[in-house]
């Protein structure tokens, strides 16, 4: 939370999603030109509606980018990788392990209820593969390293999305 979204934040990610961001709390990771790449948004959405996606990809780029491999079909082996392989299984593990920390600590400070998402992390984590939006969230706001599956996915994307290669189209305030 430390980079609580300001109203130009909220007013760019608004334009990112084409809707209002719902229980966003700051922003994740931002661009090198300084625009939202991901929000943080809290467990349990004003409306009261449990939200176990704490790392939310609001980047138009990074969407697009991702949803191409997704649509290839590449959910299924990324699921047969963490099935598979006993390290990557391992990390992808922690990964998961160190999003409900993440999402815990969020609760905690601002007095959420888990109650109803407890256990639950994202993107289908940590037996299979399900949102690599998710996935890459996570990556950008937790830094490479953390989910191996968002690595994977950043580096198969990096010519169409790189966080520190400014390709935004989203315009400023």
């Amino acid at each position: 939370m430390a980079d609580k979204a300001g109203d130009e934040d909220i007013a760019i990610v608004t334009r990112q999603l084409g809707r209002f961001p719902r229980g966003m709390v700051a922003i994740g990771a931002r661009c090198v030109c300084g625009r939202p790449l991901a929000v943080v948004t809290r467990p349990v959405l004003p409306d009261g509606t449990p939200f176990p996606t704490t790392c939310y990809l609001t980047s138009p780029e990074a969407v697009k980018a991702v949803s191409r491999v997704e649509a290839d079909g590449s959910m299924q082996h990324y699921t047969d990788l963490v099935v598979h392989d006993e390290t990557l299984r391992s990390q992808y593990q922690y990964a998961h392990r160190l999003y409900l920390a993440f999402r815990h600590e969020l609760a905690a400070r601002l007095g959420d209820s888990e109650e109803h998402i407890a256990g639950t992390s994202a993107g289908g984590m940590p037996v299979r593969v399900k949102c690599l939006h998710a996935l890459i969230a996570q990556t950008l706001v937790m830094g490479h390293g953390v989910n191996p599956i968002g690595d994977l996915v950043m580096e198969r994307i990096t010519d169409e999305f790189n966080p520190k290669v400014c390709r935004c189209t989203t315009e400023l305030g």
